[in-house]
């Protein structure tokens, strides 16, 4: 039996739980995490799967040496949001007329998760254990004991779960956490577009759900599409043709012609409120501690202010131990209310554009254009998103 003593445990390494070791490279404390199923290298191929990277997490990764690993031209800088509503409202996010470089840049989930895992690979302060997961986690006076699948034990003063929505780290601690089910899917695929996007993301607010383009390299587009279930598996039914013209349809055509490049996957909404972040010697971070419906894209980002808030404090600890109750307070104080109202946000909108009520309708277009005309409001919607 292997023995390893460290101050902070990580348990999982996606993007946000490797995200919050390299923030903590330097930091002097000893390291260690946990993580089952080590990303592979990402293919030439597109990846499904993508994120709308704002700039303040990229400035994170890059401030930790990460953003300069992904290869530059699979990054798609977004330079405008264009909203449209399903009366004919539209709302336009305009960079430049914001007086920034790039609203967001969509990025391909294992490029991210690649050159993390690199970084991770390099850090002197830290053992990397994979292909194991958890058996036993238990917290004693001020350590935490977790036991691994292949008999090997850690200790630590602050174990952070990072390892997703279903969080067995979470469960562990006996935390609550409340799921809602949308009774939605998401359905994501990747096109290739006959007309130049521009660099614009642009969504609908439909009938038949929320449909978004978000813009990668080569004008190439990632869709998702948020709909009800028997939609959802209708789409991915179609062969490929057929899919590319019913996305080219629902999009008015404004890219010309789309050619599939990525197959359907179809995966399912809700929102996760977790109303404690934190126990004695433990944090939650990432979809471990929320979930938000995708129409903002803001999941990642959320997850990547989490690392953020916790490195900070933990870099400034003075003589605190790293899972002292009072320490994490601090922590859980300084993301309530962004979580809060993200999720505020995301949930309104979802049921503001779902209902059929012909008033509500006429409102909530009535409030975009309203929006479009009135520039300080605009800005408020832009430093958001850059945050």
């Amino acid at each position: 039996m292997v023995n390893t003593e460290v101050d902070v445990v990580i348990v999982g390494a996606g993007i946000v739980g490797a995200a919050l070791a390299v923030r903590l490279a330097k930091s002097g404390l000893r390291l260690a995490v946990v993580e089952p199923v080590p990303p592979a290298a990402p293919a030439d191929t597109w990846d499904s799967r993508v994120y709308a990277i704002s700039p303040g997490s990229a400035r994170l990764l890059s401030e930790a040496g990460v953003w300069q690993q992904i290869d530059p031209h699979r990054l798609g800088p977004v330079h405008a949001m264009d909203v449209r509503g399903d009366h004919g409202a539209r709302l336009v996010l305009d960079a430049y007329e914001a007086g920034v470089a790039e609203l967001a840049w969509i990025v391909e989930s294992g490029r991210i998760q690649h050159a993390l895992w690199q970084s991770l690979q390099q850090q002197d302060n830290l053992y990397l254990l994979t292909g194991v997961s958890g058996v036993t986690l238990a917290w004693t006076g001020e350590r935490s004991r977790l036991e691994l699948s292949d008999g090997s034990v850690v200790s630590a003063g602050l174990v952070v779960a990072a390892d997703g929505r279903p969080s067995w780290v979470r469960q562990q601690a006996r935390l609550e956490a409340r799921r809602e089910d949308y009774h939605q899917s998401g359905v994501v695929a990747n096109f290739a577009c006959e007309h130049s996007h521009r660099q614009i993301a642009r969504q609908w607010f439909r009938a038949d759900g929320i449909l978004a383009w978000l813009p990668l390299p080569d004008d190439v587009v990632s869709m998702v599409w948020s709909t009800d279930p028997v939609h959802a598996a209708e789409l991915a039914g179609l062969s490929p043709d057929q899919l590319a013209a019913r996305v080219a349809d629902a999009g008015g055509r404004v890219l010309g012609d789309m050619h599939l490049v990525t197959p359907p996957a179809v995966f399912p909404l809700s929102i996760l409120r977790v109303p404690s972040l934190v126990a004695p010697g433990l944090a939650l971070i990432g979809d471990a501690a929320h979930g938000v419906h995708p129409l903002s894209g803001q999941g990642v980002n959320l997850g990547l202010r989490d690392v953020a808030a916790l490195a900070s404090i933990l870099l400034a600890r003075g003589d605190a131990g790293c899972g002292e109750l009072a320490l994490l307070r601090r922590y859980e104080r300084a993301r309530r209310g962004d979580i809060l109202a993200m999720q505020g946000v995301t949930d309104g909108l979802h049921r503001l554009f779902r209902t059929r009520n012909p008033l509500v309708a006429a409102l909530r277009n009535a409030g975009m254009d309203v929006l479009q005309r009135i520039e300080p409001l605009k800005s408020v919607l832009i430093r958001q998103a850059l945050s």
